[in-house]
Parts: C-alpha cells; structure tokens; sequence
C-alpha cells in the first residue's frame, strides 16, 4: 500500500479493505457526518471504548502490524462480551505519522478486517489525523436482548467465582516478546495469546441467555485489579484459593501463580454464579477451561486463603496507567 498524506484518500483506503459488501443491520456508515445505528426490537445497546497506544501498549517496532489492527478491537469487544453482549459496530479513530501510511497501515487493516469479520461486527465510521506516533481509540457498539444484560453488581455473598482460560499467559507472551530483539509472530500460545486476544462472547452470550451469571467483568488488568472492581460494584469481598487458580505449564508455580494473579491483557471472563446454579457450569465450554476459584464474601475484602486455613489480603498488582 502507498502512503498518504491526504485524508480523503486515507479514508477511502480504510473504507476499502475494512468494511464488508453487505453492512448488516447498520443503516448508514462511512459516508455522511454520522453513522446511523438502530438494534433489534426488545434489545438495548452496549456501548464501550478503548485506547490502544504506541509505546503504552503496544511497540511498532516489535509487535506485527496485523496483531495491533486485531487486539485494537479484540480488547474492546471483549467488553462487550463481559456483559453477555453480542458487538456489532465499530468506530475507528486512528492518529498516524505518514510514514506508517503504507506498509504499516496495510498489516494494521488486515488484522483488523480480520477481527471485524472473526466478531462479525461492521466499522461504520471514525476520525483520522496525523500524529508523530500511533494512537487508536475504538467504540463499540453491541446488543443484548433487555433484562439479560450482566452487571459487575449482582454478585452476593455466597455466589461462587469461576473465570474462563489460562490466566498470566498473555503477560508471559509480552515478557518472551520484549526479550527479542525483532519483531515477532505469534510463535507459541504465550504469544498468539498476546498479540491476537480472543474476547468470550460465545461464553458471555451463553451465561447471560441462561441467567446463570450473577455478575460480570473481563480480565484486563490482571486479576488482583480486576478483582477488586467487581466486589466493590457488588458490595461484597472475595477469598480465592491460589491453588485453584488456571495457572500457565512450564514455568515454574511460583512464577506462574503471580502471572496469574497480577498479569493483564488476558480479556478472560471472571464470573459468579449461585450456589444452586454451581452444577450448571461445565468444566470445559466449547474447549475453553472454566474453572472456579473462590467466593463472594460479606464486608469488603479481598483476600487469598492458604493451606493452614488463614487468610491474607490480596495485593493489587495489576496494570495501572499511572501506576
């Protein structure tokens, strides 16, 4: 792809290799001032954003060009999924130096399209500009029939915490890439995990449909920093047991329990679940691990039990922009 430096011609670029023939149900996209969105009769929409920035998260000179253009709108779909939600548009706001108008932007486009199509949802429109480095922000929009919407607040003393996959894997594959001294494809599942996220909205859809979610979030920051945020949405605290928690094979327990606790960029799904509801919950759905963890507790804390019975309070050692 030849660079740009007119935006007409960037915008039609974009258009071109991301948007499908068909547009679904969007009723007006790229093209006007504004988009026009409208769901389903007896759904209501799910709205959420994401920054996704050079040098903060992700490194132009290391990660592929396809990874950033699929994680760009993987990371925020995946919220969408956290509240059972199906994504079904997207606006793309893309600031870029022009020297990262051809080759560069033609690997971006295609992980995108790819994610788009893999997420079956349609870009409908966005801003773009110039800018010394990269900077994407993406707005999703999805939909979810009323009333079965999950909440971060519906959890209640009692309800069982289950969350989804290997958590720690995604930090372990940032860690292997960071040690390189080149730009990398996804070589093992550390990395693929990584640079090309996959949001569980088949999971999310499918605890949602059956009410069997009280409530809901996804592991972004790191389950010590996650964690935390749906308690307090829910008034209640939480025990986990390290021993129960999805570690990462081949890397030593320690390391690995410490992956999983405080590791982030893993958009798993951590849940609660009734107790009469316990036995609903497979262990494996469609391939992917579920696995329960802990409890909803009275008062506020967050702590992790050990082998004698006692209690300690859990660090919080996720990811923190300002940190």
């Amino acid at each position: 792809m030849k660079q740009f430096q007119d935006e007409d011609a960037l915008v039609k670029a974009i258009a071109g290799r991301v948007l499908p023939r068909s547009r679904g149900k969007l009723r007006l996209g790229i093209g006007d001032d504004a988009a026009l969105w409208k769901p389903k009769p007896g759904f209501v929409s799910i709205l959420t954003s994401d920054w996704f920035l050079e040098g903060s998260h992700f490194l132009r000179e290391k990660h592929p060009p396809d990874s950033v253009g699929w994680k760009c709108l993987a990371r925020a779909a995946s919220d969408i999924a956290a509240m059972g939600g199906m994504p079904r548009c997207f606006l793309l706001n893309l600031a870029i130096p022009v020297d990262a108008t051809g080759k560069w932007l033609d690997g971006f486009l295609g992980g995108l399209r790819r994610a788009a199509r893999s997420l079956d949802c349609v870009l409908a429109g966005g801003d773009t500009t110039r800018s010394k480095r990269v900077l994407i922000s993406v707005i999703v929009i999805g939909e979810i029939r009323e009333g079965q919407e999950v909440l971060r607040s519906g959890g209640s003393p009692g309800d069982l915490l289950y969350v989804s996959g290997t958590l720690g894997q995604a930090e372990h594959g940032l860690r292997l890439l960071r040690k390189t001294q080149r730009r990398i494809k996804g070589e093992n599942d550390a990395l693929r995990k990584h640079l090309y996220p996959q949001p569980r909205v088949a999971l999310g859809r499918w605890l949602a449909e059956r009410k069997l979610a009280t409530a809901m979030m996804d592991v972004s920051d790191g389950l010590s920093s996650d964690l935390p945020r749906l308690c307090t949405a829910s008034g209640v605290g939480a025990v986990i047991d390290p021993g129960k928690l999805p570690l990462l094979r081949g890397i030593g327990s320690d390391s690995a329990r410490e992956l999983a606790l405080h590791g982030g960029d893993d958009y798993e799904l951590l849940f609660t679940v009734s107790r009469r509801n316990a036995a609903r919950i497979p262990a494996m759905f469609r391939r992917l691990r579920l696995r329960r963890i802990g409890e909803l507790t009275r008062g506020r804390n967050v702590q992790m039990s050990s082998k004698n019975g006692t209690r300690q309070p859990l660090p919080v050692s996720g990811w923190d922009p300002f940190r």
